[in-house]
């Protein structure tokens, strides 16, 4: 079957603030979003992972869990206490709105105290009464309890431990002896009661927003790892090599090479209990999306290990046809889910690597900064963009160009390194005729603005705090918006990406 043409956007949640929401962009202000996608036509709005971080880090990629909503994404204004966090808080939290860009760590700091509010009124009025509301959250931690059951657990223990690293607990709870964790279970019970219900209430709204959202797929993005302080690594660390970390070969972003602070899968255990771990994650993304991004698709047939010894960095496995065999395990997984599954394969890739997911009929990266040749020619299986969450804007790549570089894509401007509103819209064109049948489009090239999201292998107060300019339940009313719908309405009919749908805004 050929793959219909679609286009869409590619923007984080957290960068998509609305009036309402404290700061960082939320569960809630998804639908406000899909209104503006579908008043341009666009079908498709590719996320960031929301899987919560730790305290203090900022990055989506370093979750402490490979299954948890982040809290910080919970609308606190579709709570029954809303009205009460706002007048007890009002002033932090129109300082968290005002700020230009995310505060993380006041943004994490109001909305727990908000949560814990909303626990404390759920627990005395819901939970000891037995109501309604309290089945339904014991029926959500029954459906779920394949993964919940060592988070909550994992989140009580690391709240008393005072948010230290599981390294660093008591040897029966590092070590996950079953008398401490029993121990722990009964002495916890409430606190852990506390944490399922958050995702419970980060579950119902993020599934509201879903249906409110008709007519845009929204496709995640399942990250390659959890950090080493992770309920995932703590429960099951028999899958994990824990003496090294994952890595990269010197590539296009580092010279060096990057060094993550990862623990790396350990493959023959993985295999050995038959990709178990993956399995669960794969079906946690296709509850939670209608697709998702496999990240860093490479790790997944071989990964660059980087040992904490004096061994020497190596890739595992190391032979080329256990990577395939692998690989193409590992996708299939992903694949059996049913859900729309693409494959990051950008970078240092072996070309075994690409036409291994040719063959699974998965698509690949196209970003045409790095793609020879006219967009056209890519592949009908595959996603093309102009840029990702790690690549200067646009505007900015534009301008790093020679002459000769540029004359191939843009005969408009070539005599001038300025990014005009000209070249902008002439490169949003040549994409959007690509040959992929899918085209997401960062929202800063939608512009031509020259934020970026993030630099990679930086640490930096600028990186994963990137927010829209305006809330977005303004997009409608903003004219530079409203044009910019217009146009992307008619790129997308001129190159036949046109999804028809009784809710699409003319």
């Amino acid at each position: 079957m050929i793959p219909y043409r679609r286009a869409g956007i590619s923007l984080p949640l957290f960068s998509i603030r609305s009036s309402r929401s404290w700061g960082i962009g939320e569960i809630g202000d998804v639908p406000a979003l899909a209104e503006w996608l579908r008043a341009s036509h666009q079908s498709v709005l590719q996320i960031l992972p929301l899987n919560e971080l730790a305290p203090g880090e900022t990055s989506p990629y370093s979750s402490l869990s490979a299954m948890a909503i982040d809290p910080q994404f919970i609308s606190i204004w579709m709570l029954e206490d809303s009205q009460l966090c706002e007048e007890l808080w009002r002033g932090e939290i129109e300082a968290v709105r005002g700020a230009p860009r995310i505060d993380y760590q006041l943004v994490r700091d109001l909305k727990g105290r908000a949560l814990r509010l909303s626990f404390d009124r759920f627990y005395q009025t819901e939970w000891l009464l037995n109501t309604p509301k309290a089945e339904a959250v014991r029926s959500y931690v029954r459906h779920q309890d394949w993964w919940i059951h060592d988070y909550s657990l994992y989140r009580a223990i690391r709240a008393r431990q005072g948010e230290r690293p599981w390294g660093d607990w008591p040897a029966g709870l590092r070590d996950g002896d079953a008398a401490a964790l029993a121990e722990a279970r009964g002495e916890l019970e409430r606190e852990i009661l506390f944490y399922q219900y958050v995702q419970w209430v980060a579950d119902d709204q993020w599934q509201m927003a879903r249906q409110a959202a008709g007519g845009v797929e929204i496709l995640g993005d399942f990250p390659f790892m959890v950090t080493r302080d992770s309920a995932d690594v703590w429960s099951r660390r028999g899958d994990f090599l824990l003496d090294a970390q994952v890595g990269t070969p010197p590539d296009a972003f580092s010279e060096t090479g990057q060094e993550w602070g990862l623990p790396p899968y350990d493959w023959d255990a993985v295999r050995g209990n038959n990709f178990a771990w993956l399995r669960m994650r794969a079906r946690r993304m296709a509850e939670l999306y209608d697709g998702f991004r496999i990240d860093h698709l490479v790790g997944f047939y071989r990964t660059y290990v980087r040992p904490f010894d004096e061994r020497a960095p190596h890739f595992f496995p190391a032979v080329e046809e256990e990577q395939i065999a692998l690989g193409e395990a590992i996708v299939g997984v992903m694949i059996e889910t049913g859900a729309d599954v693409s494959a990051e394969d950008l970078g240092t890739v072996p070309e075994f690597v690409r036409e291994s997911i040719a063959r699974l009929g998965v698509p690949g990266y196209k970003v045409l900064r790095w793609e020879p040749g006219n967009p056209q020619t890519y592949p009908v299986v595959s996603v093309a963009m102009t840029g990702t969450h790690d690549t200067e804007p646009l505007a900015v790549w534009w301008e790093s160009l020679t002459p000769k570089e540029r004359i191939p894509l843009v005969p408009l401007g070539n005599e001038s390194p300025a990014f005009s509103v000209e070249v902008r819209d002439a490169l949003l064109q040549l994409i959007l005729n690509a040959g992929s049948s899918l085209v997401l489009l960062p929202i800063q090239d939608v512009f031509g603005w020259r934020d970026r999201m993030n630099l990679p292998a930086t640490v930096s107060e600028a990186n994963w705090t990137y927010a829209l300019p305006w809330p977005v339940d303004r997009l409608l009313s903003e004219p530079e918006a409203m044009e910019r719908a217009e146009h992307l309405t008619e790129w997308t009919y001129r190159t036949g990406r046109w999804v028809a749908s009784d809710e699409v805004v003319d």
